[in-house]
C-alpha cells in the first residue's frame, strides 16, 4: 500500500520585503544577499498572523468537507508555537472545524518538525489506512533588526495532507537519519528572537548530509543515477545550494547535472517567501512540481531535512500518477504577485510590534483580507481567533 502526500499548498503574508532595499539600507552590497545567499524577498508577518494562522490559512486550501471528517491525526510541527502547553494544533483544529475525534499535537525540533511529522503521519495511515493524517508545518523566522541573520528571516505554512493511495508523492518506508547534541542555533523561552551560529550550522548541515548519503549508498535505498531530483531544507537557498555542489565528483556527470537543474526551480518560492523553518523543505517540494514541467510519474525524489541542535533524515519519495493534477502555480504565482512591498520604516514597524504579555486586552485588525482566518485579540493572556 502507497502512503503519501495526496494534496498540498502553501500560504505566506501578503507582504513582504525587497533584499535590496534592505542592503542599502544596511549599507551592504545587494549582490551579498541577492547572489552570496541567494535570496531576494523575505515575506513579513503582520501582528494578527501567528503560526496557528498561518497554519490553518494553509489548510483551507486544501480541505474539503470529507476531507475533514476522515482526519484522524493533526500536527502543526513549529518552532513558533504560541503556548508552552496547549498545542497550536487545538486552535487549528477548531478554526478548520475538523472532527473531534482525532489526536491534536504539536511537534518541535527546529526545522525537523515538518519532517518529524510527515513522518508519524505515514505510519498512522499505515495503522488506519482509511483515515487521513494532516501535517501543517507553519512558522516566521525572527532574527533581529540589524542582525546578521535578518536577511534569513520569513514567514509561512504549509500543508501537507497525508493519505493511502497519494495523488501526488508516495514516500518510501526506509530512510536514514542522524541526531547529535550541538548548539549551533537555539531560541531560549524567554527570548523572541533565534540565536544562531551560522558558519557552525551550515558546517554540520552539510557534515550530516554527506553522512546520510554515504550511509545511503552503504544501505542500497536508491542508486544515484535513478534520482530525478535532490530536495533540501532551505533557510537560505545557498545553503541547499551546497549540498547539493558536494555530490560533484561523487556523482556521474549527468546525474549531477540533472540533480543542480532541477535544484535551481526547487528555490524559486523560497528565494521569495524566506525562511519558513519547518516548512522550507516542502515549500522547495511545490517549487519543484509548479517549475519543473518535465518531471513524470514514477520519478524519484530524494529530500534532506535538516533541523538544529540537530536532527537530518534523508528520504525518498515518488510521484504517482496524475500528481500534475494536483498542482496549483497559478494560485500561488497569483498570491506572491499581489502582496504589498513594504518600505524599510514599515517593515522595522511591523517587526517592533508585539502583543501584550501583562493580562490586559489587545484587539487586531486583519492585515490580509483575502485569507479566512486572523488572531483578532489577546485578553486576559488568552488568543482568540477568527
Amino acid at each position: 500500500m502507497n502512503i503519501g502526500i495526496d494534496k498540498m499548498d502553501f500560504y505566506t503574508p501578503a507582504q513582504y520585503l525587497d533584499l535590496v532595499d534592505l542592503a542599502q539600507a544596511r549599507k551592504t552590497d545587494p549582490n551579498k544577499y541577492l547572489i552570496g545567499i541567494g535570496q531576494r524577498q523575505m515575506a513579513i508577518p503582520s501582528l494578527d498572523q501567528d503560526a496557528v494562522v498561518l497554519a490553518a490559512n494553509a489548510a483551507e486550501k486544501i480541505l474539503s468537507t470529507a476531507d475533514r471528517q476522515q482526519i484522524g491525526l493533526l500536527i502543526v510541527a513549529t518552532e513558533s508555537g504560541v503556548d508552552q502547553s496547549k498545542a497550536a494544533a487545538l486552535f487549528v483544529q477548531q478554526l478548520l472545524q475538523l472532527s473531534p475525534y482525532l489526536r491534536a499535537i504539536e511537534l518541535k525540533e527546529a526545522c525537523y518538525g515538518g519532517t518529524a511529522g510527515l513522518q508519524l503521519a505515514r505510519d498512522f495511515v499505515a495503522q488506519h489506512p482509511q483515515q487521513k493524517a494532516l501535517v501543517l508545518a507553519s512558522d516566521i523566522a525572527r532574527y533581529g533588526l540589524q542582525t546578521s541573520g535578518e536577511v534569513t528571516q520569513g514567514a509561512g505554512a504549509v500543508a501537507l495532507l497525508v493519505s493511502a493511495n497519494p495523488r501526488i508523492l508516495a514516500i518510501a518506508p526506509d530512510s536514514v537519519y542522524q541526531s547529535q547534541n550541538v548548539n549551533d542555533f537555539w531560541r531560549p523561552n524567554y527570548s523572541q528572537e533565534a540565536m544562531a551560529r551560522g558558519k557552525f550550522s551550515e558546517e554540520v548541515y552539510l557534515k550530516m548530509f554527506q553522512n546520510l548519503w554515504t550511509q545511503a549508498q552503504a544501505q542500497k535505498l536508491w542508486q544515484p543515477a535513478d534520482l530525478q531530483a535532490l530536495l533540501c531544507h532551505l533557510p537560505f537557498s545557498k545553503m541547499g545550494l551546497k549540498a547539493v555542489r558536494s555530490l560533484q565528483g561523487q556523482l556521474a556527470s549527468v546525474d549531477y547535472e540533472r540533480l543542480m537543474r532541477r535544484f535551481q526551480a526547487s528555490v524559486q518560492y523560497g528565494q521569495v517567501v524566506g525562511n519558513i523553518y519547518t516548512g522550507s523543505l516542502y515549500l522547495s517540494l511545490i517549487s519543484l512540481l509548479d517549475h519543473d514541467t518535465s518531471l513524470q510519474a514514477g520519478d524519484q525524489l530524494a529530500c534532506y531535512s535538516y533541523g538544529s541542535g540537530a536532527v537530518a533524515e534523508l528520504f525518498t519519495g515518488t510521484l504517482v500518477a496524475g500528481f500534475q493534477e494536483q498542482l496549483h502555480p497559478h494560485s500561488h504565482q497569483k498570491m506572491l504577485a499581489q502582496r504589498q512591498r513594504l518600505t524599510i520604516a514599515e517593515y522595522e514597524a511591523e517587526f517592533q510590534q508585539q502583543l501584550v504579555t501583562d493580562g490586559s486586552a489587545q484587539e487586531l485588525t486583519q492585515s490580509d483580507p483575502t485569507a479566512p482566518h486572523y488572531l483578532t485579540k489577546v485578553e486576559a493572556h488568552q488568543r482568540f481567533y477568527v
